[in-house]
């Protein structure tokens, strides 16, 4: 057997040791596994990421899920109590040291947990694979406050924009037009995500109402609306993204809707509306919370590696 050979193949044991110590993880729990479909005829929508549209036959197109998200909550509203998968998700256009178009994503749902206790339990799931680490825990607020010297609430696009070109991040002339929300994803990716987690976790939380996504949202003081919505990282990758789940369907329904017609506005193509979610959604998703983690990089973290690529099963390319 040939050097590279063996090490690919010690690789693998100890990627099935891991999703081992997943599965007692949740089994110690009583937190049930599914396994929802990867294939749909409806997409999730998302403003950001991009899903595959692949020929189901029959003059029928499908999607492969970038989350098993909407199948899960399909069962949640059927009563069926905590619930995790452990799936291979797809995402368009990703590829690089960190994203591959099919990777390993957890997601799991726990009923009547809180917000706080589910970032809890996510930080316990991190150290099967991370050890004990000291956490920090900011809002988005006081992160952008604390590493950028900005109040994302007070401030205007043209604040932002010479923001970004204080630290030359070379943005085009149009930049005064974007919104700012996505002025401001573009500053913390750039310049605050690479500094969260260095010898640490780093839990941010009480992202912008406008990123909120999938999350409930509420009024904090000063002005501020926020998405009960946490992310975690560690050596400055992001490992997390977990909500308290919105379960209104008329306000699911909205923002799937504004979240097409800003894809259409990037010329993007617009999605289907999954009508089994929504209506899921409208017969009655419990109170819960919700996160995905992703599988591969907590594995590449755990190996001390610099890209993901040698823990996947085979190369994409």
């Amino acid at each position: 057997m040939n050097t590279s050979l063996g090490s690919k193949i010690s690789l693998l044991k100890v990627r099935a040791h891991f999703l081992y110590k997943v599965r007692a993880f949740f089994y110690q729990r009583a937190v049930l596994e599914v396994d929802c479909p990867a294939l749909s005829l409806t997409a999730p929508i998302d403003r950001h990421i991009d899903v595959m549209k692949v020929d189901v036959g029959l003059g029928k197109s499908g999607y492969l899920h970038t989350s098993p998200e909407y199948g899960m909550k399909r069962l949640l509203s059927c009563g069926i109590g905590d619930i995790y998968q452990m799936s291979h998700v797809f995402r368009q256009e990703e590829v690089g040291p960190l994203h591959n178009p099919e990777f390993m994503m957890i997601e799991w749902y726990r009923v009547g947990f809180s917000f706080e206790a589910l970032i809890q339990e996510t930080l316990e799931l991190l150290s099967l694979f991370l050890g004990t680490l000291r956490c920090t825990t900011m809002t988005y607020r006081t992160a952008l406050l604390h590493f950028l010297n900005i109040d994302y609430v007070a401030c205007s696009v043209k604040d932002l924009v010479a923001l970004a070109h204080t630290h030359q991040l070379g943005l085009p002339q149009e930049a005064l037009l974007w919104d700012k929300d996505t002025l401001l994803q573009l500053l913390m990716s750039a310049l605050v995500e690479p500094q969260l987690g260095v010898g640490e976790v780093f839990v941010l939380t009480h992202f912008p109402a406008m990123q909120a996504a999938l999350s409930k949202v509420e009024r904090k003081e000063k002005g501020e609306e926020v998405g009960l919505r946490f992310e975690i990282y560690a050596q400055g990758i992001e490992l997390a993204n977990g909500y308290e789940e919105l379960t209104d369907a008329a306000e699911q329904e909205k923002r799937l809707k504004e979240a097409n017609a800003l894809r259409i506005h990037a010329g993007k193509e617009s999605l289907p509306l999954d009508e089994h979610f929504l209506e899921a959604l409208r017969v009655g998703l419990p109170a819960c919370c919700g996160v995905a983690v992703g599988f591969d990089r907590l594995l590449q973290l755990h190996l001390n590696l610099n890209s993901i690529h040698p823990v996947l099963p085979l190369q994409y390319e």
